[in-house]
Formats: C-alpha cells, structure tokens, sequence
C-alpha cells in the first residue's frame, strides 16, 4: 500500500521563461498563478473562465493543471516535488 507522503504536494518546482527554477510552496505558487492570472483575465483558457474570482482559478489551475499559456515562446509550469525521504 503506498505512503500518503507520497501523494504530499506542499512543495513545488516553478519553471518560468528567462527566470532560475525556484522552490515554492502551495500558498507562494498560488499567489504567483494569482499574480499572472491577473495580468491575462482577457485571454483565460475556456476550463478557467467559469471561475468568478482570480482565486477561484489560482485553485483550480493548482488542482488541475501543470502550465498555463502565457503566450508565444514563454511558458509556465509548476511540478510537485517531495524534498525529504
């Protein structure tokens, strides 16, 4: 039976165009994916545009996804990563 530590997502690795990899926790990437969200609220993917909130889409991108467009040549993308053993 696998260890519920293994399935722990309370620390993230964030890849960002022209930016080093950093370390983040679930309420700094969350505040990052607020961060860009609300500088792309005209051009939402469809799956995020029935949140009412920037939070609400925060959320769900964490839940649900791994990159979000940020357009031509740049990307965004976060991957759980367990530190310890």
């Amino acid at each position: 039976m696998p260890d519920a530590l293994m399935y722990d997502e309370d620390t993230f690795l964030l890849l960002e165009t022209h930016e080093p990899e950093q370390f983040m926790n679930v309420t700094e990437l969350l505040e990052k994916l607020k961060s860009v969200l609300s500088q792309c609220q005209d051009n939402l993917p469809k799956d995020l545009q029935r949140f009412a909130t920037i939070e609400e889409q925060a959320k769900c991108l964490l839940d649900t996804s791994c990159d979000l467009d940020v357009g031509a040549g740049q990307y965004l993308q976060w991957y759980a990563v367990r530190l310890e053993k």
